[in-house]
């Protein structure tokens, strides 16, 4: 099975925040919670400010999954990193050991206390597109045939989202284009 994965092309990104909108609006997200987030680095900078949208990368070696101890994260044969609610306990090893800093631990809503992240719109451990599913994790675009919604609305193409290969392929050729390069076959 092709392993999924998101890259984010720095330069096209716009800060438009739409990804992060889409992200809360298809899931229901309570305020405080963001799985998506827009970030600005060197920001004033000239030259050097890059704009990023960084959620949960589905690492295939998560670092997040080793340090739980309730073992509640799972990886898909896909590579979606998942995550079961009822078995997390709230005590932000995952959080630590995240080099993104995606696992968020919302103080009001659905899942006070326990840990939420980026779900890459694949659902969660409930059957697929039941009411307990969405209301824990959220929309299953996946299963639905779809991409993740932050991909989606992105405006610009930005976020590039599918099977890994095509993924790095299509990034490479942006890359080869603007140096000048020419991507062999």
């Amino acid at each position: 099975m092709a392993r999924l994965t998101f890259i984010l092309d720095t330069e096209r990104c716009i800060e438009c925040f739409a990804c992060t909108v889409a992200c809360a609006q298809a899931h229901d997200l309570p305020i405080e919670t963001n799985r998506r987030r827009v970030i600005t680095l060197h920001e004033g900078v000239e030259g050097k400010e890059t704009t990023h949208s960084v959620a949960c990368m589905h690492c295939a070696d998560a670092p997040c999954a080793h340090v739980c101890p309730e073992e509640c994260f799972y990886i898909r044969e896909d590579g979606v990193v998942l995550h079961d609610k009822s078995k997390c306990i709230g005590c932000k090893h995952c959080l630590h050991a995240c080099p993104f800093g995606a696992p968020h631990f919302p103080e009001q809503g659905f899942s006070a206390g326990v840990m939420d992240k980026c779900t890459l719109c694949a659902g969660g451990p409930s059957p697929t597109n039941s009411e307990e599913e969405r209301k824990l994790y959220g929309q299953n675009r996946i299963a639905e045939g779809k991409v993740p919604i932050c991909a989606a609305v992105c405006a610009t193409n930005a976020l590039l989202v599918g099977d890994a290969d095509e993924v790095y392929s299509i990034y490479k050729k942006r890359l080869d284009a603007r140096t000048g390069m020419t991507s062999e076959a």
